[in-house]
């Protein structure tokens, strides 16, 4: 590109003269891509464009080069021997700098020059299966026993997924590497692309006569039975992992692991708060007038306790070490809310009695207040 046409940098990558490293590399990366020749092939103008676009980033994305440019322009940049495209030092010689060299990697990734794809042996893939258990299992543990499809070793071909009698040949496509192999030239040189070899699809083998039973795969489905263990203080949502319980491995990996979410059933009795357990008790007005003892219900039983006379609804009373099992064997405590149990049916005694209460406390039911039309 003549001098006399020459851009301003900052220009060509369409940023501000302040512009940050992570700014200069984003604006560079997008024209990079929508210019890059591999994506033009033949294309005059999107090659001097990206050229162009190379040049500056090559120049601001360097501290020192940037000042000068910053400084003196053009002539600052020539002179310091980095201001020539793709024939001035950092391209042609193949030094580039570290910000470049991160940036053509992931161009490399893009136009497929350095997308190797693992061939060897890869770990399966995890399962799920949700488990429900109740209120009570969640807090103390428990063993459960559930009951799963698993794909396990086909008992007919050995897991080899070939036909008896037969075995897998070397693929003749990658010679049993599991991959292929192009080298093409690009304005950065000569590139060398890896990639998974369509033919056996990576496993360097080819099966020529399938096992019947397993169609290949080397795996038939059975069912499978399996022991959980719930650890104490579990919460809904929360997961067990069960090691090497999941999808087979490919090329001789190891398998996955099952994950088992467990969702906790509601409780008619109890509500849980962190480690904390929380319950409402009913107490009769008297108890809660006079004081006296009333008995809450916990997980671990029931638990006597007195109460003041005066008491109000709503109090709360705790319970130390009766709620969830947390670290340490630490637990929680259990939070009794307390209620009047209102009765809903008396004897005419117990209403007499509630009347002369009244009567002695001079209280008095509230009258309904007259409307307009009834004054």
């Amino acid at each position: 590109m003549a001098e006399d046409k020459k851009r301003d940098y900052y220009e060509v990558l369409g940023v501000s003269r302040d512009a940050d490293e992570a700014t200069l590399k984003k604006a560079y990366r997008d024209l990079a891509k929508k210019y890059h020749p591999d994506l033009h092939p033949g294309d005059a103008e999107a090659e001097a464009k990206f050229k162009e676009a190379s040049e500056a980033y090559e120049v601001l994305s360097n501290p020192e080069k940037r000042k000068m440019y910053d400084m003196g322009g053009f002539d600052a940049a020539n002179g310091s021997g980095f201001g020539s495209g793709f024939g001035g030092g950092g391209f042609g010689d193949g030094t580039y700098s570290s910000g470049f060299g991160d940036l053509f990697g992931d161009l490399f990734n893009m136009f497929g020059g350095g997308g190797r794809q693992k061939t060897g042996p890869q770990r399966g893939a995890d399962l799920n299966y949700v488990l429900r258990v109740d209120f009570e299992e969640a807090v103390f543990g428990c063993e459960r026993e559930i009951e799963l499809t698993s794909k396990v070793k086909c008992s007919v071909c050995g897991g080899s997924g070939a036909k008896p009698g037969t075995s897998s040949v070397i693929c003749s496509r990658c010679h049993g590497s599991g991959q292929v192999s192009q080298t093409r030239q690009t304005p950065f040189g000569m590139v060398r692309n890896v990639s998974t070899c369509p033919t056996c699809h990576g496993e360097g083998r080819i099966i020529r006569e399938k096992c019947t039973a397993c169609r290949g795969t080397g795996y038939t489905a059975a069912r499978k039975r399996l022991k959980v263990m719930i650890p104490a203080g579990i919460d809904n949502g929360q997961g067990v992992r069960l090691r090497g319980e999941g999808e087979p491995g490919e090329n001789g990996g190891p398998r996955g692991d099952l994950i088992v979410e467990i969702i906790v059933r509601e409780s008619s009795e109890f509500t849980r708060q962190g480690l904390d357990i929380y319950s409402t008790v009913k107490v009769p007005f008297s108890v809660m007038a006079l004081g006296g003892e009333i008995v809450i219900k916990t997980l671990d039983g029931d638990v006597r306790h007195n109460i003041s006379a005066g008491t109000q609804a709503g109090t709360r009373v705790r319970i130390s070490g009766k709620g969830v099992p947390g670290p340490g064997h630490n637990r929680g405590d259990h939070m009794a809310i307390l209620q009047v149990d209102v009765p809903t049916a008396l004897s005419n005694e117990q209403q007499d009695a509630l009347r002369a209460y009244a009567d002695a406390m001079k209280e008095e039911p509230k009258k309904k207040k007259k409307g307009f039309f009834g004054k």
